[in-house]
């Protein structure tokens, strides 16, 4: 599609230049004429998340885009703080929900406040690991495990893929070993699926979830 070819171009552009992370910026200034340039923005929160009762808890949104998944999490009670890398993502969150309860911010998730470990009682990664290049995730895997409080829980929804299988074009897909190293972070897992999602043509994906015990 038109749409993910324009991504993938920026994406490709910025990791030649040694900036694989330069690239949302740019998107999302072009999308503020064509929210259809963002492959991932569906203008409604992720179909794959499960409901939950927030209330009195604190909940991260790592990469927020366009804010939907973050606003879902503010209607089910969570006190919510969403971040994205990209300034113009954050100000069309704000633009789009002018008098809403969640906190957003531009943060980098690789380099994240200081003040955020160990904080949310839920966090939730959907989406985002599969536009980083691997050799990004296992230290992106790490900070979000450090986000999760004691007793807190993490929900991951990713595109899946096998350790054998090519890793294909931006979002580049996860293997069962990368998220996998949510555990070597600390977390222990719950639950685990693996399924066809019901797009065209249809989607592997990966949902998960974990806790922290300790």
């Amino acid at each position: 599609m038109a749409e993910r070819k324009r991504a993938r171009e920026l994406a490709s552009n910025f990791i030649e230049r040694g900036d694989p992370l330069g690239w949302f910026d740019p998107l999302y200034r072009e999308a503020r004429t064509n929210w259809a340039l963002v492959p991932w923005a569906d203008l409604a929160p992720n179909p794959h998340l499960l409901a939950l009762d927030g209330s009195g808890k604190r909940a991260l949104k790592i990469g927020c885009g366009l804010g939907d998944d973050a606003e879902q999490l503010a209607i089910w009670g969570f006190d919510v703080v969403a971040f994205d890398i990209s300034p113009a993502a954050i100000s069309l969150c704000r633009e789009r929900f002018p008098f809403s309860r969640v906190e957003y911010s531009v943060a980098n998730l690789l380099a994240p406040a200081p003040s955020w470990t160990a904080a949310f009682d839920f966090v939730l990664e959907s989406y985002t690991l599969q536009v980083l290049p691997q050799k990004l995730r296992p230290k992106a895997i790490q900070r979000i495990a450090s986000f999760v409080a004691p007793g807190g829980s993490l929900f991951v929804i990713a595109r899946g893929r096998e350790k054998s299988d090519p890793p294909g074009e931006m979002p580049w897909p996860l293997t069962q070993t990368e998220v996998a190293l949510f555990e070597a972070a600390g977390l222990t897992r719950v639950s685990w699926e693996d399924f066809m999602d019901a797009e065209t043509p249809p989607v592997r994906r990966f949902r998960a979830r974990y806790r922290m015990l300790r």
